[in-house]
């Protein structure tokens, strides 16, 4: 009996053994989606499908029900300053005497704990007219000394206003909504705006709004849209953080490390539409970028040609197979590039066609039409300078007025390419020759180059390897 009992306990340390040593053989903390163990009719259930039945049962039996909990950062939503919606909230006060008038300095206190609300048919509270609205020492804010504004009589009995003041969020959390219909006096927006412009179509900002405005706004939009003063859940289809621009070394700008850049000292250089194209041209938009000043002189040359361009006094009514090819591909890249917020590859695309201008402007072959698109293209990213262009072409009319150029696809397709021609392995040469070229028209055009006949001509050839569109490799005896 002993010995059975002494191979039971040798048997169950082997097994606590092995499983130590399964344990220790874990690489890392399991961090899937686990089942339910001890938990009666629940067991083996996984995550959400677990909590929902569980909810079930506890809503069959009485002992609970499902509810969403919203949670937000802690808001401090009260100011002690002047400027800000007034909170229409006001209190009862209690007179040491019946007679007495807290106007005037009367003893009195204010019963805190009961707060009433403006009557709705009493809003917007408007803030009274102050010669001196500074903070001062009393912490209840500056509204405090508005005595006349603040104190009044309602059915015989004094009452006092709250003199703290909303924050600059309780206008922009909803400020979408009433950019949609700000000249209405009746109603913050009316449904057939609601209809026409919502939701908001793009949100863009940056990172730090994810926790601030952006959260603060849902919320109060889903208030909204409960209260059934909107008919969009949501207010933002679609959000973009734009990338932070550091300072030029490579720290996030701050008065304290002297690193701040100030942009009116770019405009009063350079122009407010170099700063706009600079800021553009830095990078993709999403990305956090340095500030280098020293870079803002390559969108001025670039900003400087497109004016030289459009002052021309030869621009031709003709154009060139080259020019319009090329003018369209511009137009489709930066049409695409826009929609995509791809800004900086826009304004390289404009700057390659700018470059194709001006070598066909040394010629006087600059066509007019196609000096007006590029005022049209590059007027989001320097609207001075593209209206500017646009009058010194004849037109009389803001080119707002006038329609977002559009490509031809066919137009924009190349049918030809340049491929390198390798003689054994090596680049000897280039060909410029159709996409869908035969093989014997390549490879009479490829032994046909000055650097392809000198290491291929006279020897025998082994193979000629050609990938259309590609290469074409010649592989010749040595």
């Amino acid at each position: 009996k002993n010995n059975n009992n002494n191979n039971n306990n040798k048997n169950n340390n082997n097994n606590n053994k092995a499983d130590v040593e399964d344990e220790k053989a874990q690489p890392s903390a399991f961090t899937g989606e686990g089942k339910l163990v001890n938990s009666g009719e629940f067991d083996g259930l996984k995550g959400d499908k677990a909590k929902a039945k569980i909810i079930e049962k506890l809503e069959a039996e009485g002992k609970g029900r499902r509810k969403i909990q919203y949670k937000l950062r802690d808001w401090i939503f009260s100011r002690q300053r002047y400027w800000g919606e007034p909170i229409p909230i006001y209190f009862p006060v209690n007179m040491a005497d019946p007679n007495g008038d807290p106007r005037k300095g009367d003893e009195h206190t204010i019963d805190y704990q009961t707060p009433i609300p403006v009557p709705e048919e009493e809003l917007p509270l408007q803030l009274p007219e102050m010669d001196n609205f500074q903070p001062g020492d009393d912490p209840q804010g500056c509204l405090a000394r508005a005595a006349d504004w603040r104190y009044f009589l309602k059915d015989g009995k004094w009452y006092a206003r709250e003199t703290n003041t909303m924050p600059q969020w309780a206008g922009s959390c909803w400020y979408y909504l009433r950019f949609i219909d700000p000249l209405n006096d009746q109603q913050p927006f009316s449904k057939q705006a609601d209809d026409d412009w919502m939701p908001v179509d793009l949100y863009v900002g940056g990172q730090e709004h994810a926790t601030l405005h952006l959260l603060y706004a849902r919320f109060w939009h889903k208030v909204l849209y409960e209260a059934g003063l909107t008919k969009t859940k949501e207010p933002f289809q679609k959000l973009v953080h734009q990338g932070m621009i550091l300072g030029t070394d490579g720290e996030k700008m701050s008065k304290s490390r002297g690193n701040v850049v100030n942009p009116d000292d770019v405009v009063n250089e350079h122009g407010a539409d170099s700063l706009r194209l600079y800021e553009m041209f830095m990078g993709p938009l999403e990305a956090t970028k340095p500030w280098q000043t020293s870079q803002v002189s390559g969108v001025v040359r670039f900003r400087d040609k497109v004016y030289a361009l459009a002052t021309r006094g030869d621009l031709q009514d003709t154009m060139d197979e080259k020019i319009e090819k090329a003018m369209h591909k511009c137009i489709k890249k930066v049409t695409e590039d826009v929609e995509s917020m791809s800004f900086n590859t826009a304004i390289s695309a404009m700057m390659v066609f700018t470059n194709t201008l001006q070598d066909a402007a040394k010629e006087g072959m600059v066509p007019r039409k196609a000096v007006e698109t590029l005022a049209l293209l590059v007027s989001p990213f320097a609207p001075h300078l593209g209206e500017e262009c646009w009058k010194m072409l004849g037109h009389e009319d803001s080119l707002a007025f006038h329609p977002w150029p559009e490509y031809d696809e066919a137009l924009c397709v190349e049918s030809t390419v340049t491929i390198g021609v390798q003689v054994n392995g090596k680049l000897r040469g280039q060909l410029e020759i159709e996409k869908d070229a035969p093989e014997d028209k390549a490879k009479e055009a490829a032994m046909a180059i000055p650097g392809v006949e000198q290491f291929a001509g006279g020897k025998e050839m082994k193979k000629f390897i050609y990938r259309p569109g590609k290469i074409i490799n010649i592989v010749v005896a040595k």
